[in-house]
């Protein structure tokens, strides 16, 4: 009997493998107003905290405006959950949303989704990770990646004055956001810094800040002793790669540059553990998605790319108005 409990609590929990909330300034109905779905890649780091506020933030100005929208989110716990993120948006379409706000786990994985959502005459804003079709979407709202990887490298190549042995830990396959880092801070590599080696640029860390820690020690002890620069392409990656430099004595020794905030990166980068961090601007990826989705269900036309900025924060400028923002900001509840 104790067995099949403890079976029966695992497949509950198995079930519950995502985290959901309403949010809005006034329930909406689809007659008086609009219900749009937030569907994240995952919902348990920062950033995606910072995208649920502008998410809100949009949905409360509107309703205050006399367009009421609520704001349905949800996403599956962790980031490589591609089944669990494909079955909310099936949820979703089931359920007759008016629009799905998505970011994608899989540029590829998601286009079926995508797909039976439009059939059903429900249209997609894509944000943060592109879709491989975009024919089946009504806009794409995010940082420019590309060119997050060129800043990466380039602020990089300044510190090492040109030369010296670096790393680049990508993250997972099949994240289009991610993805398109990487190859922006390899080709500036080649372009730019002919005299930077790369010692490793094939390796994944995977969804987990465990996983990206595990991968890091491994290059570390591998390479630790020619290493001279490191780069990791978002949150966790820069999270699981900066306890490993910090587990070898290689924390603010080599130069590391990270992707995307949160208070324990900021304070390492305030001890110059970590020499940059390239910032986005996820309120407004959240606030952008969901304007220009009501925008679309209202009859207006809307471009079909929607860049949000990034910009680049150092232990030099981390105090300024503007990266401080970056760096800090909101959060939902």
């Amino acid at each position: 009997m104790q067995r099949l409990l403890a079976a029966l609590l695992l497949l509950a929990v198995a079930g519950c493998n995502a985290a959901s909330s309403g949010d809005s300034g006034a329930e909406a109905d689809g007659k008086d107003g609009y219900r749009i779905a937030v569907i994240p890649k995952g919902t348990t780091h920062v950033f995606w905290k910072s995208v649920h506020a502008g998410a809100q933030k949009a949905a409360k100005e509107l309703t205050a405006a006399g367009t009421p929208v609520e704001i349905q989110w949800r996403g599956p716990l962790l980031e490589n959950n591609r089944e669990k993120q494909i079955d909310i948006v099936g949820d979703f379409v089931a359920q007759g949303i008016d629009g799905i706000v998505l970011a994608p786990l899989d540029s590829t994985a998601l286009i079926p989704s995508v797909r039976d959502a439009q059939d059903a005459g429900i249209p997609t804003v894509i944000f943060d990770s592109g879709l491989a079709d975009e024919s089946i979407i009504v806009s794409y709202v995010a940082t420019d990646n590309y060119h997050g990887g060129v800043l990466a490298a380039q602020e990089l190549g300044k510190r090492l004055n040109g030369e010296g042995n670096v790393i680049l830990l990508r993250y997972n396959v099949g994240s289009e956001s991610t993805e398109q880092r990487e190859e922006g801070f390899l080709d500036t590599l080649e372009k730019e810094l002919p005299n930077i080696n790369i010692l490793s640029s094939d390796q994944y860390s995977g969804t987990t800040i465990a996983s990206a820690q595990e991968k890091a020690l491994q290059l570390c002890n591998r390479f630790g002793d020619r290493l001279d620069g490191f780069f990791a392409v978002c949150e966790a990656d820069t999270i699981g790669v900066l306890a490993a430099l910090d587990n070898e004595g290689l924390a603010g020794k080599i130069t590391f540059i990270g992707f995307d905030p949160s208070p324990l990166l900021i304070d390492a980068m305030r001890d110059k553990k970590i020499q940059g961090l390239v910032l986005q601007d996820p309120v407004a990826m959240g606030y952008l998605g969901v304007k220009t989705m009501v925008e679309h269900l209202q009859g207006k036309e809307v471009p079909k790319r929607i860049p949000t900025g990034e910009s680049m924060a150092t232990p030099e400028n981390m105090d300024d108005p503007e990266i401080d923002k970056l760096l800090n900001p909101e959060k939902a509840d």
